[in-house]
């Protein structure tokens, strides 16, 4: 399969002189056509700083982002077209509270795309119906619940038919019982065949939708591998020690 996502040798670098901290350092990763990679690691390892740089929302310091073989870093290119091409959906939901859930789902086919209201609106209320918010069309975020909200978020991502998917811990501000719901929807896109790099703490999760998963500490790929081996076997001891303290920290 060919590649949809290529990073090679990525840094990013926060602050200037003796007041710097290397958030990525060096980071390689390449992601196959309809392949699922999930980024697990602690609070500060660097996976949602990957995927805003990924997604243009963070300019590297050092090496190259490709996607379908373009390099998006290159100051030449036009990153807001390739962004559009890339679906990104935040843990905080980000809809805009002022609009209804089917103007925030229409917004960008409308203003980017330029496509007609009732072309736009057919698109958006099929999507909608597709994960149960059909009957949400018209309501306003804060009539909805954090479930409902994050799979308003996710429709948004896709009504522009991404080829490429980021999810960063998008169950974070849910929940417990609100968590299922929103798994479900990414589980589904998976069967789809969607293109994905999904930043998690969720390891069951993981489990259930990783092709391949990508341990990240301190800013690099410290272990990669099929879900089976890096969750259950583990090769590096940092890894270990980071499942370890996910397991008793579940314990009462």
């Amino acid at each position: 399969m060919s590649a949809v996502l290529e990073c090679r040798d990525l840094w990013k670098v926060f602050g200037r002189r003796s007041a710097t901290v290397e958030v990525l350092r060096g980071i390689d990763l390449t992601v196959a056509e309809h392949e699922v990679v999930v980024l697990i690691g602690a609070s500060g390892s660097g996976k949602s700083t990957l995927l805003r740089c990924v997604n243009l929302l963070e300019r590297v310091s050092d090496g190259t982002i490709h996607l379908d073989g373009t390099d998006i870093t290159d100051p030449r290119v036009d990153a807001d077209a390739f962004r559009q091409r890339i679906g990104m959906v935040f843990q905080s939901y980000n809809l805009f509270p002022h609009l209804t859930v089917l103007d925030n789902v229409t917004l960008a086919p409308r203003r980017v795309h330029r496509r007609s209201k009732e072309e736009a609106e057919q698109s958006a209320l099929e999507l909608l119906a597709r994960v149960g918010l059909a009957d949400k069309a018209r309501e306003y975020p804060d009539r909805l619940s954090g479930g409902q909200q994050q799979r308003a978020a996710i429709v948004r991502a896709l009504v522009n038919s991404p080829r490429l998917m980021l999810f960063d811990e998008v169950t974070s501000a849910l929940d417990p019982e609100l968590v299922g719901e929103v798994l479900a929807l990414v589980s589904d896109l998976r069967r789809d065949g969607m293109t994905m790099v999904i930043a998690t703490h969720e390891m069951g999760f993981a489990r259930r939708v990783a092709d391949r998963v990508c341990f990240l500490d301190r800013g690099v790929i410290a272990e990669q591998g099929p879900p089976e081996q890096v969750l259950d076997d583990p090769v590096q001891p940092r890894t270990r020690q980071f499942l370890h303290r996910l397991v008793d920290a579940d314990q009462p």
